[in-house]
């Protein structure tokens, strides 16, 4: 089963979630509705607490994780994902903030602390590193990332489209029994899974 509790937190799914059988979601997750995680795609509640927003999409192979609690970070860094984001294949989300209709392009690494602002793509193979903070409408790309340009009117409509291309997708696997191998009911709670 992809949903796992850590010391009695178990992961919530909002309504028309999708959760591929062979992803791992485990302890303090919330997922918003119309929200889909792929293939072998890992969240790890279990120092820190995940948020992932509504119409938002982790695709195959992508980590998310947080760092735990100090005395001189008492929040620790937790992972936070906006709505309608799409987090491409082989990305690592650690202890971050993305905000809304961003692309986070396949194979990032985006580190604690780092700040993704509403309406950012990041091109493939970047890495934003810890504590920084973006501006919004902006192209990103590198290791580290730096600013290329501002996003086109037509990209800035793209980050839109790519999530809820993928919301048609997991709609399909939802409609479709043969290919839904692993979907949950609407509002599963935490003990709501043996």
């Amino acid at each position: 089963m992809p949903l796992s509790s850590y010391l009695g937190d178990m992961p919530t799914l909002g309504a028309r979630v999708y959760v591929h059988a062979s992803s791992q979601i485990i302890g303090n997750v919330s997922i918003g509705n119309d929200s889909s995680i792929w293939c072998n795609a890992v969240l790890r509640g279990d120092v820190n607490h995940i948020v992932i927003g509504q119409g938002t999409n982790v695709q195959d192979l992508t980590m998310g994780h947080v760092s735990h609690k100090t005395p001189d970070k008492p929040a620790g860094s937790p992972l936070v994902v906006g709505d309608y984001v799409t987090v491409g294949h082989s990305v690592i989300l650690h202890g971050c903030t993305v905000g809304n209709e961003c692309m986070i392009g396949m194979g990032s690494i985006i580190m604690d602390d780092a700040i993704i602002p509403d309406r950012v793509m990041i091109g493939a193979g970047s890495l934003v590193s810890p504590g920084k903070v973006l501006e919004s409408g902006m192209l990103y790309v590198g290791r580290p990332v730096k600013a290329v340009r501002a996003l086109t009117p037509e990209e800035i409509a793209y980050l839109r489209y790519s999530a809820e291309h993928y919301m048609e997708v997991k709609n399909n696997f939802l409609n479709s029994p043969q290919e839904a191998v692993c979907c949950l009911p609407p509002a599963q709670g935490r003990g709501d899974i043996d």
